[in-house]
């Protein structure tokens, strides 16, 4: 399998432009203590400071990913490697891929969006926003971490500033919310770290750096143990069934940038890692357990559809949403063929702008309204007529409505799963089966929740609410319009990472060949 340790699309290029992409937002937030304002004489220079350094990262990875990597290539570009703490094996260690170009772009642009939409807040402004340039940082790291301890530390790092966001400018349960969300993301750390370092101790020599360990490809029982270790532990983020229960309650509690945050940039580490980790450093251990997989993603299609119906929080019943939506992530990449795993990839970048819009909308009439209970909301499409038009495009984007982004993603998952003739014919058929019960729930519990918002009983005290402003026209259209243009376009997307989701699967497709050659009778 062909992963590049020292490949560079541009040969020559000896500029640290992934560094560059990475620190820019840390650096940032290290000259935020010297912006003017605090909370008695607020300021808009923190927030204006923040956007600037994020649109200027954001333009630094839309620059060096469509001048300076190949997506035709499947291994790495854009290597930087250097010995950082030669003792313990620690390298700066960066490089994309086809995993992780289109990751970092979602990441960045939702992160420049949710600072935009924090135009309210004044409270601690210069922590607040200092919190989300050290965010954008880890999360960018985490994503082009090529050595495993420099990848926890970034995955460790980035759990800090989200305690903190929803700890501090949360609701009235905001302590509960973030202390749930820090210990059952800090425990699964530990599962993460254990099984990184069980295979970094492996082989003949040691080492942390993650297309080395991939070269390993251990398997039996060890290869399963590490497996399960990181299941779990990135299974946390996703998040999976049943370890998902931290997510209604952070969403419910967190304000609507932070849900931007959680939903369009978090939970697809956890997506990410499953990728980078299970499928492409324990393809042997995760052909032996795709069905186990696929069997979770069918579990939280159906269970997060059913349980968004007794949810009567906007937040709580979109965050419900996101783990039924998440569960084809798993399904695509249970199905360990190329239609399966770009399936997933895409319902990753899909799910992340149409979470983060529907996240925005709600925290737009969350706003007005000071309320996000549905039986305390109703007859806000008068007065809101133009949120109401954007909130409702969002819902058609989540429920899979042909041409926008969510169908094609979902669709490509489906198609993986019945070509996959790995699984028997019952197996694909039941699969199939119970996810479509998913899709039909959804429309149901979206639908339905806009019809009691937006078209309920008249509230008198919410008749003369402001609709959105121009600012807020401009946020949402950013998420919106690439997830039109990802539903009619789907190649946009799709050639960023195509050809190191073909890689993976045929580096599967032949395990599973000489898994099956081994198996058959001699003579």
């Amino acid at each position: 399998m062909d992963f590049g340790l020292a490949t560079d699309a541009m040969a020559g290029s000896t500029f640290p432009w992934l560094s560059l992409i990475v620190l820019l937002p840390a650096f940032g937030a290290l000259l935020m203590p010297l912006m003017p304002g605090d909370d008695e004489h607020p300021s808009p220079w923190p927030r204006n400071f923040a956007l600037i350094v994020l649109f200027a990262d954001l333009l630094l990875m839309l620059l060096v990913f469509s001048t300076r990597f190949d997506p035709s290539l499947s291994g790495l570009q854009l290597v930087e490697r250097v010995s950082w703490l030669p003792s313990i094996g620690l390298e700066w260690s960066l490089g994309a891929d086809g995993l992780s170009a289109p990751l970092v772009v979602l990441s960045g642009l939702v992160t420049f969006l949710s600072v935009a939409a924090s135009w309210s807040v004044q409270r601690k402004c210069k922590l607040y926003f200092a919190l989300l340039l050290v965010q954008a940082s880890a999360q960018g790291l985490v994503f082009l971490s090529q050595d495993f301890l420099l990848f926890f530390l970034a995955w460790e790092l980035e759990l800090v500033p989200v305690y903190l966001l929803i700890a501090i400018w949360g609701g009235q349960n905001r302590q509960y919310a973030a202390t749930k969300f820090i210990l059952y993301t800090a425990l699964a750390s530990l599962l993460i770290l254990i099984s990184g370092l069980a295979l970094a101790l492996s082989g003949d020599q040691f080492t942390l750096n993650l297309t080395e360990l991939a070269s390993r490809s251990p398997g039996g029982s060890f290869g399963l143990l590490c497996y399960l270790g990181f299941l779990v532990g990135f299974g946390v983020k996703l998040p999976m069934f049943p370890l998902h229960t931290w997510l209604p309650d952070a969403h419910g509690e967190a304000n609507a940038p932070v849900s931007m945050l959680l939903a369009g940039v978090l939970l697809k580490m956890g997506g990410y890692a499953l990728l980078r980790f299970n499928v492409q450093m324990l393809p042997d251990a995760h052909l032996t357990l795709a069905p186990a997989l696929v069997i979770l993603g069918i579990v939280n299609i159906v269970y997060g559809a059913l349980n968004a119906f007794a949810q009567d929080n906007v937040k709580r019943r979109i965050a419900c949403s996101s783990v039924s939506h998440m569960g084809f992530v798993l399904l695509g990449i249970g199905a360990v063929d190329a239609l399966g795993i770009s399936g997933a990839m895409l319902q990753m970048v899909s799910h992340g702008l149409i979470a983060a819009a529907m996240f925005f909308f709600t925290g737009v009439f969350y706003e007005r309204t000071k309320t996000l209970s549905i039986p305390n909301m109703g007859g806000l499409a008068k007065a809101l007529p133009i949120t109401f038009a954007f909130f409702l495009a969002s819902s058609l984007a989540s429920l899979a409505l042909p041409g926008m982004s969510g169908f094609i993603s979902e669709i490509t998952v489906f198609l993986g799963i019945t070509s996959q003739e790995g699984f028997t014919s019952l197996f694909r058929a039941i699969t199939v089966l119970l996810a479509a019960i998913g899709l039909v729930l959804t429309p149901i519990y979206l639908l339905s929740m806009c019809r009691r918002v937006f078209f309920g009983p008249r509230i008198p005290a919410l008749a003369s609410v402001e609709d959105m402003r121009p600012r807020e026209l401009v946020i949402g259209m950013s998420l919106l319009v690439p997830t039109l243009v990802i539903g009619i376009w789907p190649r946009i997307a799709m050639d960023l990472y195509e050809a190191s989701t073909d890689n993976l699967a045929t580096d599967l497709g032949q395990r599973a060949l000489v898994a099956l050659i081994e198996h058959l009778p001699i003579g």
